[in-house]
């Protein structure tokens, strides 16, 4: 329901409680639902930053969406935004559920040239 009341605008919704809400998405597995309010924080006032797209990845890692995680992913590399250790993690699973492999090793790499310690 607050979730509802947020992409309505019955809610004052800021950068903090978007990203608890994709995160609350994230854990009951409603990836469709994080993507959406995603874009209504794209739309909004408030800036979408690393710890709102990791969820929205994890989400979509979560839901067996490997292609629209490896897309958000692109999205925060392309913007150079900071990647850190749970946005890649949330990236490889996705795409090493979904039979990408290959995608998934170029991530191992791509992580340790960004100098982020692989769990």
């Amino acid at each position: 329901q607050l979730l509802g009341e947020m992409t309505h605008g019955k809610v004052e919704t800021d950068i903090v409680t978007f990203s608890a809400a994709i995160s609350a998405c994230e854990k009951v597995g409603e990836w469709e639902r994080a993507l959406q309010l995603l874009g209504a924080m794209a739309h909004s006032m408030a800036e979408i930053d690393t710890a709102s797209l990791s969820a929205a990845i994890a989400a979509c890692e979560k839901g067996a969406r490997w292609e629209k995680a490896l897309q958000l992913f692109r999205v925060l590399r392309e913007a150079k935004m900071e990647s850190n250790t749970i946005t890649f993690n949330a990236t490889i699973s996705a795409c090493e559920k979904g039979g990408g492999w290959e995608l998934a090793l170029q991530l191992v790499h791509s992580m340790a040239e960004s100098i982020v310690d692989p769990d």
